[in-house]
């Protein structure tokens, strides 16, 4: 692999917000509690070790989610280590997306790996836990129900609500079968199905192949994989649910930090609410509310007094869900958790909540931004060689990028900017001597020069236009390489499967991103052939 790196700033389709961060702008310190370096590790080691977790209950819960899968795999020696004081977590997370889903589900995961390898080679005395979890509570379907491989759009079909780490995977034969047709049969394509097809059809529910499947991926690299839904892990939740169900306590610190942040021209990013959990019920996950002196579940005939909301909770907390404002508590509470590695929307949510960790006396870990990769195949390096093209002028948009082409490669001057500024001297010298004669004579001389300056440009766009046509087929070749590298307008890594990548490099592919993927250094990673 040959890599590079281009500063955040340097690339449009980053935000504002992301850059600020990413590269460390002072306006955002108040927002987090550790600058992101390996030596504030030490800080946050310190700090995390005088928290408490319940450890024997962390891994006995994860070894009975791990004995419930279907797999020939077998759980990462990694996670008995967790029993111990010395161990602490990285933590990356993301909704169970299709079949992995855009190719950033997997740069997460590599990413947090390697900030894993990095702690250990540092913090020797410590050993160092990379953690997925799969947000199967989450109930945006459409968020999740697609994936797209070398351009085909694959696409879950199915009438099912709620959660979707709940959902059957009884109805995922079509979308099975299509991704089955793209891959095609060769010895990478069919290996890499074989393992997709057995994850998503030996288990029952969508939540727990998600699981089964990065779990077989990355077993081998120590990655535990975590599902947040266990009944156990939701009863060590209660005190803290508690007191958001009745004291309300998260949304005035988050709004006060959106106030602040928006001061700062960013703007709000979770839209915090009076109780910020969900109650489950089969097939269905719906919010809670408080009217007149009583506790809704809307759109349920489900209605609970003070007291009986809270006998619920305690009965059952596993009918209780986390929403966006709450889940960075939760997984907080149950890991011994360092850092979250996530990407710039991820990230922005986070910078919201360090009162809020105050308020619920959580410590707030280090915030990594997430390796961001554009990837550049050895056929789109073929072309953009063909062309003379260097691949960071595909960063803007595509007219741009061929006005700018063919006016290096055109054997023809195309621009008129001499003969427009010939123009205006010789319109400024007329208008001078009308201004003598009679002044309304000068502001007709000027009106003139705007209408002739306007043929001439007129001119130039006809120039261009004819010389374009002589490069028909570089300027569609651009367009294409653009598409390919910058779908939409955006980001390789959100939108296309990491299967595109996985066929041409097969199971190498994983290790040689871990390798590379520093997340502690800033900056796009461009990796070519």
């Amino acid at each position: 692999m040959k890599i590079a790196r281009i500063p955040y700033a340097e690339v449009p389709q980053f935000s504002a917000r992301d850059v600020a961060y990413a590269t460390g702008w002072e306006d955002l310190r108040p927002f987090y509690k550790y600058p992101v370096t390996l030596d504030a590790f030490a800080d946050v080691l310190r700090d995390r070790a005088a928290q408490p977790t319940d450890r024997d209950l962390l891994v006995d819960e994860l070894e009975r989610q791990y004995a419930a899968l279907s797999t020939g795999v077998a759980p990462p020696a990694a996670l008995q280590h967790l029993r111990s004081r010395q161990t602490f977590t990285v933590i990356t997370a993301h909704q169970p997306a299709l079949f992995t889903g855009p190719f950033y589900y997997i740069l997460k995961i590599c990413s947090t790996i390697n900030l894993a390898r990095q702690l250990q080679q540092r913090y020797a005395d410590y050993t160092f836990v990379p953690v997925f979890i799969t947000g199967g509570e989450d109930h945006d379907f459409a968020e999740v129900n697609h994936t797209q491989v070398y351009g085909n759009r694959i696409e879950w079909q199915t009438e099912a609500g709620g959660p979707v780490g709940a959902m059957s995977t009884d109805t995922l034969a079509p979308a099975l079968a299509q991704l089955k047709d793209i891959l095609g049969d060769r010895p990478t394509a069919t290996e890499i199905y074989e393992i997709i097809e057995r994850t998503h059809t030996q288990h029952a529910t969508y939540g727990a192949a998600s699981v089964a499947l990065v779990h077989e991926l990355f077993a081998k690299y120590g990655l535990v994989v975590a599902d947040m839904s266990r009944p156990a892990f939701k009863r060590a939740f209660v005190p803290i649910m508690e007191r958001e169900l009745f004291d309300s306590v998260s949304q005035p610190l988050i709004e006060e930090a959106q106030r602040r942040l928006e001061a700062l021209g960013y703007s709000g990013q979770a839209h915090a609410r009076e109780i910020n959990l969900f109650y489950l019920s089969p097939g269905r996950r719906d919010r809670i509310v408080r009217e007149e002196g009583a506790y809704r579940v809307l759109d349920t005939e489900h209605c609970f007094t003070e007291e009986e909301l809270r006998q619920q909770l305690h009965e059952h907390p596993e009918r209780f869900s986390p929403n966006v404002v709450m889940r960075p508590l939760y997984q907080e509470l149950i890991f011994p958790n360092l850092a979250y590695v996530g990407g710039g929307g991820e990230l922005a949510y986070w910078l919201e909540r360090r009162a809020q960790f105050d308020a619920f006396g959580l410590n707030f870990p280090m915030l990594v931004r997430r390796n961001s990769v554009l990837w550049i195949d050895g056929g789109t390096q073929q072309k953009l060689a063909k062309l003379e093209l260097d691949y960071r002028k595909l960063f803007r948009d595509a007219d741009l990028i061929i006005r700018d082409y063919v006016a290096e490669q055109s054997e023809h001057e195309l621009s008129l900017a001499e003969e427009l500024g010939a123009l205006q001297t010789l319109f400024k010298g007329i208008a001078e001597k009308a201004e003598r004669i009679d002044p309304t004579l000068a502001k007709a001389v000027l009106g003139e020069h705007a209408r002739q300056a306007k043929t001439v440009e007129n001119l130039e766009g006809r120039l261009r236009r004819t010389e374009k046509q002589r490069f028909e087929t570089a300027m569609n070749q651009i367009r294409a390489l653009r598409d390919k590298l910058f779908p939409g307008g955006g980001l390789q890594e959100r939108y296309d499967s990491f299967l595109n990548v996985y066929l041409q490099e097969g199971e190498q592919l994983f290790e040689g991103l871990i390798e590379q993927l520093d997340p502690l250094q800033e900056g796009l990673v461009v990796i070519q052939p």
